[in-house]
């Protein structure tokens, strides 16, 4: 499937899912995705290709959808897999950043031995909305030692304008809506 033909075959696999998960909110669904196989792998090759000359050392993967593509993204990179999980999660000594959410606040957190000084890495999410979860990630990789490369989304939604929030960062999404 070429590039265009398989960004367009994913557009059409995400779903609407109105007034979730509270009224006013128009959820983006991606499990369609993830259950078609082919769709699944064009996927996984878009979210890769780009960074297999960029030498990334570890892919950080936001819980819990950024999961599922993370680790994939990091064996096909030949890179190592740091979760971002939500507070009270990870087992170990975390560094932990509190965030505002469309409808909430947040804490992401990061085992404290979870990068090495300079270590190159990808941030890897599901969707961009305001940008309070990725920025609360950079944030994370950057207090570990690490150099965020790009902050990646198979979703992005441009009127919630998340990239303002991450000024500063190289941000790439493949859909945009």
């Amino acid at each position: 499937m070429h590039e265009k033909e398989a960004l367009s075959a994913i557009r059409e696999a995400i779903r609407d899912i109105a007034d979730f998960p509270k009224p006013g909110v128009v959820f983006k669904d991606i499990t369609p995705i993830l259950a078609n196989a082919a769709l699944l792998h064009a996927t996984l090759n878009l979210l890769s290709e780009r960074y297999r000359k960029s030498r990334i050392d570890q892919v950080a993967a936001i819980d819990a959808r950024g999961f599922l593509f993370g680790a994939a993204v990091a064996d096909r990179l030949g890179a190592g897999l740091v979760l971002l999980r939500k507070q009270g999660k990870l087992p170990y000594h975390t560094y932990d950043k509190t965030y505002e959410l469309e409808y909430g606040e947040g804490t992401l957190s990061m085992h404290q031995d979870a990068l090495s000084k300079g270590q190159r890495v990808l941030i890897i999410d599901d969707l961009l909305a305001t940008g309070g979860t990725a920025a609360a990630a950079a944030h994370l990789v950057e207090q570990g030692g690490g150099q965020v490369v790009e902050i990646e989304f198979l979703v992005e939604l441009t009127f919630l304008n998340g990239r303002n929030r991450l000024t500063g960062y190289s941000i790439r999404s493949l859909i945009t809506y």
